[in-house]
């Protein structure tokens, strides 16, 4: 897409950022002779008409939302327009990183240097309290640190303005989850306080390198943020008392905007704030939040390994590849997740909490666009047919045991596990001839999917018969390092019973929280052509658990 010309007017430079929802790029406006970026949004892409429209929503929201503050330090929008059926926001081009990058990069910020970026923060908070606006996802990923030393606060995607209509669904919260404020952990209504509390926890994670309250899933971390306090940051310095203030529970007793940038005044200048001892250590709130085997009593199946091998049975090429089963797969990702049961005792019954687990550098996997579509898995194992929703016709949506749920070509593919060892899934609609395999793997061997498939295809390539190297590429996959082998081979009758010239593709990405997915699909090589092409709306379909 680089080069493209956007509404006639942006033309579209390199990728400087994405997240979950979308992509932005450097881009040059041809009507002002300026440099700008374009957030493009990616997620429109894989979505349902219905929660299309819910997108383009909060998008025209976001550029509302930041469109009525007037602040130095709120990046500031040029314009919204639509391209490709989809809503594209023009922004200033802010030439710098974010303070997740930063803290990737150092491993920590100076305390106070922190200090200094948050009273920016803060600023540029207390102006969008004012305009009516509340962030509601002060994070690392969003605060942007430019080459000139500026400091600004972005992505107001999922912001609350005073007097809008409401354009979540009944109970829904959005937000990262490790800087959610424990308030809205418990389903209150978020205020002032609430970005204050995401603040504390963003200038945590800059001077200790990690979240305060980060768990092994977004369920643990969200009982962590109500039920525990954080641990004492070993860096901090003067800026501890001031993070200790800010992460208190209640919000009644946090520090006020004014109060707040007082204190970070003074710690950005070496001093211990005296205002901040008042503000004892917080205490354990008396509420507990259920954990998934309190409340779904069924067991969580194991997720394989994932290399890929042609079908046909675990013949010695395809043993020769296999690693022993993985440990067993968290329930929750870093994904955004439906909560409905889980979180009853918390928010009220028959609600739906979407959250979004952070990364230990303070980036987050943004809200997946189906999260809330995505059906139960169906415990049975066979499968179950969920309505199309945007897929072409005659394709149906199966959700699966192992979490996932896809698109397939119709309702006569069924599902097989290919190996129960390795816990690989198979989809076929005639007994392996032409089929689809997906395998999840927890712990990588390699944290670059191609040179994943660079290995696979050298291995493969010494054993399979007539192999050929099609394509291996680099590839951008939902915003994801991804990677393509294509391939062909001949496939004998003592491995399989589909014997004859046969082709596959291989799709591998690790996502943001580290999880391995290589989506496979493999037929004759006669049709090739069809099955190619399933394999690209495959892919649009597919699901994260």
């Amino acid at each position: 897409m680089q080069g493209s010309l956007v509404a006639g007017r942006y033309r579209l430079g390199e990728s400087i950022g994405s997240g979950g929802m979308g992509r932005v790029w450097r881009a040059h406006d041809e009507v002002l002779h300026r440099a700008v970026a374009i957030k493009e949004l990616t997620a429109a892409l894989y979505v349902s008409d219905s929660e299309q429209a819910m997108l383009l929503a909060r998008t025209r929201a976001e550029a509302r939302a930041a469109a009525r503050i007037n602040h130095s330090a709120v990046v500031t929008v040029h314009d919204v327009l639509e391209h490709d059926g989809r809503p594209w926001i023009v922004m200033e081009l802010v030439e710098g990183h974010s303070l997740a990058d930063a803290v990737k990069e150092r491993e920590r910020v100076e305390p106070r240097e922190a200090a200094r970026i948050g009273m920016w923060v803060l600023r540029a908070l207390r102006a969008a309290h004012a305009a009516g606006v509340l962030h509601r996802d002060v994070k690392p990923g969003n605060v942007l640190l430019g080459r000139d030393g500026r400091v600004l606060l972005t992505d107001f995607g999922i912001a609350q303005i005073d007097g809008d209509t409401a354009i979540t669904r009944t109970g829904e919260v959005v937000g990262s989850v490790d800087y959610l404020a424990p308030e809205r952990v418990r389903g209150h209504d978020p205020g002032p306080s609430s970005d204050l509390w995401a603040l504390g926890a963003t200038l945590y994670t800059a001077v200790e390198g990690r979240s305060p309250f980060r768990r092994t899933s977004p369920l643990t971390t969200m009982q962590a943020v109500v039920e525990e306090e954080a641990e004492e940051p070993r860096h901090a310095g003067p800026l501890a008392p001031v993070i200790s203030a800010l992460l208190h529970k209640d919000p009644a007793v946090r520090p006020d905007a004014d109060r707040a940038e007082q204190m970070l005044a003074e710690a950005a200048e070496g001093r211990r704030p005296s205002a901040a001892q008042e503000y004892v250590p917080t205490r354990a709130v008396d509420a507990h939040v259920p954990l998934p085997h309190e409340t779904r009593p069924e067991a969580v199946p194991q997720v394989p390994q994932h290399p890929q091998h042609p079908r046909g049975g675990p013949t010695a090429v395809q043993r020769l590849y296999a690693h022993p089963a993985a440990a067993p797969r968290r329930r929750v990702r870093g994904r955004v997740i439906a909560l409905v049961v889980a979180l009853a005792a918390i928010i009220g019954g028959g609600t739906a909490v979407m959250l979004q687990q952070g990364n230990r550098d303070g980036t987050t996997a943004g809200p997946s666009p189906t999260a809330t579509a995505t059906p139960t898995p169906d415990p049975t194992g066979t499968g179950r047919a969920e309505p199309r929703g945007g897929l072409p016709e005659g394709w149906v949506r199966r959700s699966d045991p192992y979490g996932f749920s896809i698109a397939l070509p119709g309702d006569d593919w069924e599902r097989e596990v290919f190996d129960e060892e390795t816990r690989q899934v198979d989809y076929t609609p005639d007994g392996g001839e032409h089929f689809i395999r997906i395998a999840i793997d927890d712990s990588p061997d390699f944290d670059d999917p191609y040179e994943h498939l660079s290995d696979l295809n050298q291995q493969i390539g010494e054993r399979l018969v007539g192999y050929q190297r099609i394509l291996l590429d680099r590839r951008v996959y939902r915003d994801r390092e991804s990677a393509r082998l294509e391939y062909g081979w001949t496939a004998l009758a003592k491995d399989t019973d589909f014997p004859g010239p046969r082709r596959a593709v291989d799709q591998m990405y690790v996502s943001r929280d580290g999880v391995e997915y290589a989506i496979y699909m493999s037929g004759p090589a006669e049709d090739w052509a069809t099955t190619g092409e399933q394999f690209e709306t495959v892919l649009k379909g597919w699901r994260e658990p």
